[in-house]
């Protein structure tokens, strides 16, 4: 039989906000509670079904994994792979998992997710690290030196004492977990004991004061591959806190940004630069040569009469293609620039050369004036 949607269970639509749903279970609550309804199998039923949709339509974490998952977020083998333990099952142990899974803060803010013994996983890193367009362009292997906490080597982890072991919690019998009772309804909290591990220790270790890591600056490798581009994410698997009392250890994600560049700028695999030529250069032809990312010298060949915002392009002289053989394109664009503190004799060849010019010579300006002649003509007829 399949298992009822929570919405429809509480009577609510889907995008119900908080105080729709406490208002919709505590009349449902109220109707089908076992002592308003003693002997009604039916109605016991039901106020354990709006009990447990409740108790995860109430928690913004739990009721986004039902909104994309279903029941099957919260079923054995479901998504994030998390064991079972429904509503009432002694303290859901897997829950954490997935929410951690989808939710969880990453960067070393949020709370380990919770294993077996008490343990908890560390904390996720971050590390920003800045690398040049050189860098990004040939890829590079970088030392890292990352403060962090490591695995007690005198407890191994454990957080007791070398010769002594963790005990089970004699408050929460090792769930983490208890439950009190308020009016109608049952309460389940945090053991305030163990605060949720399951365990206590009596007698911890002294290195590391029961917390089963310490800290220290370690030295890591990281690879940069050809082509990375500004604001990628690098996961090391493993590389981040260290778990308490031997819990698995988070992971470090490097982010990287790109520094700009002196000369180009990026467009994905493509290049840009903006180069400036003279004004004969220009209108007669001519050629630069140009130093690329991998430091080999192109040539450039300026067509004559090569107006301003032109590109040229060189093909395969842009930024490698992240994890391919690929090559993107180099994009020259040319900006004209105009004479400056010009000699008498040049003063005399210009004026000449502006005397003999036609509008053959400057077709654009000659079209622009033409038009705006016509444009007051028709005002003044």
């Amino acid at each position: 039989m399949a298992k009822p949607d929570f919405y429809e269970t509480l009577g609510v639509a889907r995008g119900a906000d908080e105080k729709e749903l406490k208002s919709a279970f505590r009349k449902l609550a109220m109707k089908y509670h076992p002592d308003k309804n003693p002997d009604d199998a039916d109605a016991e039923r039901k106020f354990k079904e709006i009990n447990e949709a409740y108790e995860f339509l109430k928690d913004p974490q739990k009721r986004a994994a039902y909104d994309r998952f279903g029941h099957a977020a919260f079923e054995q083998g479901g998504p994030g792979g998390m064991g079972g333990g429904g509503f009432g099952a002694g303290g859901g142990g897997g829950f954490s998992d997935i929410f951690e899974d989808i939710f969880g803060e990453m960067m070393g803010g949020g709370r380990g997710r919770r294993s077996s013994g008490g343990r908890e996983r560390g904390a996720d890193l971050r590390y920003n690290m800045e690398i040049s367009l050189e860098e990004a362009y040939a890829g590079k292997t970088a030392q890292i030196r990352v403060p962090t906490s490591i695995t007690c080597d005198t407890c191994t982890g454990s957080g007791a004492k070398p010769g002594t072991q963790p005990s089970t919690c004699s408050t929460c019998g090792g769930s983490g977990r208890v439950r009190a009772a308020q009016g109608f309804f049952s309460i389940e909290r945090t053991c305030p004991t163990c605060h949720g591990r399951g365990q206590t220790i009596t007698d911890p270790c002294t290195k590391c004061s029961g917390q089963g890591r310490v800290t220290e600056e370690r030295s890591l490798s990281v690879n940069i591959p050809a082509g990375i581009e500004d604001g990628t994410r690098i996961r090391l698997a493993g590389e981040g806190e260290a778990g308490m009392r031997g819990g698995p250890t988070g992971d470090l994600y490097i982010f990287l940004s790109v520094r700009p560049h002196a000369v180009f700028q990026r467009e994905g695999a493509d290049l840009f630069c903006t180069v400036p030529i003279s004004m004969t250069t220009a209108a007669l032809g001519g050629k630069f040569d140009i130093t690329t990312m991998d430091g080999a010298r192109s040539r450039v060949t300026v067509p004559e009469g090569t107006q301003p915002g032109k590109e040229l392009r060189l093909r395969g002289k842009g930024m490698p293609v992240l994890r391919s053989a690929q090559f993107g394109d180099l994009y020259i664009r040319i900006t004209i620039e105009t004479p400056q503190k010009l000699s008498k004799r040049q003063r005399e060849l210009l004026e000449e050369f502006q005397e003999l010019s036609s509008k053959e010579n400057s077709p654009e300006s000659a079209g622009f004036f033409s038009r705006m002649k016509g444009f007051f003509d028709t005002l003044t007829d």
